[in-house]
């Protein structure tokens, strides 16, 4: 956080509507948004667009997805009141953003993306030689760079991807960011913070770009940072001149990394549905428990009396997730001395997993029979996040030359 203004210190975090959501999602990434929505200026947007770029020739599961996931979202403890849900396709700058940024943006770097060729190859039936497809890293930077958000939370096999969107900021900032009378407009700007102020601040530059002093570079952001008397332009605009550069348009975003997903499937691998080991949030308990209840167990435990090896039994890996210490222990005394059966140790995962879904599926059902409310806050999200974007919008047009009056 210490190299993202306090204004710019948002987090932009997104997921794709392609069908019901599961555990996996919510141990993967919803328990998070609900934990950073307390602690950061957030924005959560079902990624319409990006759906397209995989689901382009059978978009029906789409609209429907849009809705049950945003459900799954509040019921999971989301709060409209704490963060912007929006939907992408409904803010269409994202879109006008995405189309100057490939103006400007290399092709290499989106070919050497590592997920690019990984996904192509994952996912071979489907046809991927799409510009969408080549181009949906640039239209992710234009995600997040359009609401200048600061944080992006992600795992590590994403962090490519906020790189990327960082040299693209980077470039369009090196380009477009030098004015004609950039220094003059930064002294003017210094004059407006005071004497005092600006006194402070010219020392703190001079530190930094002559002594790579980093106290000084952390002391003039947070000078910065609480002025009252510039406006947003002449802000950015400092920030700029301390680094010594030009004008910051986009801000570099930083990765916020995320814990790994512990979540496993009902096999014993990720959960994921391409894998169809998925215990879906909507799932009836009934459901649940028959799922559980036949997962595979240590394929050495042929007969109740045979003893096992927790670490080769997918039950296992649901243990870690949800149970404590005294359970565990429990677990591996039984298993490994043939004093428990699997059907046994199975029972506290049931009852962990059902308890935890149970308050979510209230919750959902209270959203489901008031679908105007669920849309009501999709609507004000979308407002507030327009508003946002029009702003990012109307500077960038600016520096491109792109306004006609």
């Amino acid at each position: 956080m210490e190299n993202v203004a306090t204004q710019h210190a948002r987090v932009l975090s997104g997921m794709r509507p392609t069908g019901r959501l599961h555990l996996g999602h919510y141990h993967g990434v919803i328990k998070n948004w609900v934990e950073l929505q307390h602690e950061y200026q957030c924005f959560f947007f079902v990624a319409d667009w990006h759906a397209l770029t995989t689901h382009y020739e059978d978009p029906s599961i789409i609209p429907d997805s849009v809705w049950d996931m945003v459900i799954d979202w509040l019921a999971a403890g989301v709060n409209p009141g704490e963060a912007t849900l929006f939907i992408q396709s409904r803010v269409p700058e994202h879109a006008e953003l995405h189309l100057l940024l490939s103006m400007t943006t290399p092709l290499g770097w989106l070919e050497r993306v590592p997920s690019y060729k990984d996904q192509q190859e994952k996912l071979k039936e489907k046809d991927l030689a799409t510009y969408g497809f080549l181009g949906y890293p640039l239209l992710q930077a234009a995600d997040i760079l359009i609401y200048r958000a600061g944080l992006v939370p992600v795992g590590e096999d994403q962090v490519a991807h906020v790189e990327l969107t960082r040299e693209i900021a980077r470039r369009f900032n090196h380009l477009y960011g030098r004015e004609a009378d950039f220094e003059a407009k930064a002294e003017e700007a210094m004059k407006k913070m005071g004497k005092k102020n600006a006194r402070l601040y010219a020392g703190y530059r001079k530190a930094w770009q002559e002594q790579g002093d980093d106290e000084a570079l952390a002391a003039a952001r947070a000078l910065l940072e609480s002025q009252q008397n510039i406006n947003l332009s002449d802000r950015d605009r400092l920030f700029g001149y301390l680094e010594g550069g030009g004008k910051v348009i986009l801000p570099e975003p930083q990765a916020l990394l995320t814990k790994a997903s512990k979540m496993p499937g009902l096999d014993g691998q990720k959960m994921s549905k391409s894998y169809g080991n998925t215990i879906p949030l909507d799932a009836k308990p009934e459901q649940v428990e028959q799922q559980l209840r036949t997962m595979p167990t240590d394929p050495a435990r042929v007969r109740r009396t045979d003893p096992g090896d927790p670490g080769k039994c997918p039950v296992w890996e649901f243990h870690k997730v949800y149970s404590d210490d005294t359970v565990r222990n429990w677990v591996k005394e039984g298993c490994t001395s043939a004093g428990i059966g699997c059907i046994e140790c199975k029972q506290p995962v049931i009852d962990a997993v059902l308890a935890e879904l149970k308050p979510m599926q209230e919750r959902a059902a209270d959203y489901e029979s008031d679908p105007d409310l669920v849309r009501n806050i999709i609507n004000e999200g979308c407002e507030k996040a327009r508003d946002e974007a029009r702003d990012t919008m109307e500077e960038v047009r600016h520096v491109m030359s792109l306004e006609y009056r």
